[in-house]
Formats: C-alpha cells, sequence, structure tokens
C-alpha cells in the first residue's frame, strides 16, 4: 500500500487537488471526488493498481478559515470520543439495569431511575 499527500484548494466551482511527491494536479467537481480522482490519478501515473493507493487529503486555506484540516482533525477526534463515551455509557446502563432488576425493581422504576423509557429500560434488562 501506497500512501501520498494531496492537498485540496477550492478555485471557483472546482476543488483542484494537488499531489506534490509526482508533481500531480487533478481536479474535482465535489470535494467528496477528491480523493478518488487523486488515487486515479497516481495509480495511472505510477503504473500502481488502483486499490494499493490510498491518500491523505488535507485542505488550503478557504475564506477566513486557515486552518481547515487541524480542525477537521480536532471534530474527528471529538466524535471519536462522544463514540466511546456513549459506549461506556451504555455498558454502564445496562450493568445497572441487570442489578436493579436482580434486585426486583420493575423495569418503569428501572427507566425512571436510567431517565430512558420503559421500553429502553426493558431492552437494557434483556440484554447480555
Amino acid at each position: 500500500m501506497t500512501t501520498y499527500d494531496a492537498t485540496a484548494t477550492r478555485e471557483g466551482k472546482w476543488w483542484m487537488v494537488s499531489i506534490p511527491a509526482i508533481d500531480g494536479l487533478t481536479q474535482a467537481r465535489r470535494l467528496s471526488e477528491a480523493t478518488e480522482m487523486a488515487r486515479e490519478y497516481i495509480a495511472a501515473s505510477q503504473d500502481l493498481p488502483l486499490d494499493d493507493v490510498t491518500v491523505n487529503l488535507s485542505f488550503d486555506p478557504i475564506g477566513k478559515v486557515h486552518n481547515l484540516t487541524e480542525r477537521v482533525a480536532t471534530i474527528a477526534d471529538e466524535r471519536a470520543r462522544a463514540a466511546e463515551l456513549e459506549r461506556s455509557a451504555s455498558r454502564h446502563a445496562r450493568e445497572l439495569a441487570h442489578v436493579l432488576s436482580e434486585a426486583d425493581v420493575p423495569v418503569r422504576d428501572i427507566g425512571a431511575i436510567l431517565h430512558v423509557s420503559h421500553q429502553r429500560a426493558h431492552q437494557l434488562v434483556s440484554s447480555r
């Protein structure tokens, strides 16, 4: 697997994608296409199988946003941390629901304790 760095720059209605390692330049109409366009350009110009090419895409400043790449990375990190916290909270809720159920606390009351609906409390109690 070969990884290349590429930089997307907004020019009018297009995204210009620069690949400095091979002095390459391609374009995409939509940002969602930029990475794939860069991969295809690299594969074709370097005679590599497309599946062997990965691209790390960063961004040149857009308007007043000069640290776009860093801000996107921060958001991704925060989302990953939030997902981990959600998994942890769900695990703790399941554990507590089981303990309360074993103590003969009604499902509706377990829901009230956990601030969830009685249907969700039932799911928690029934889960393994």
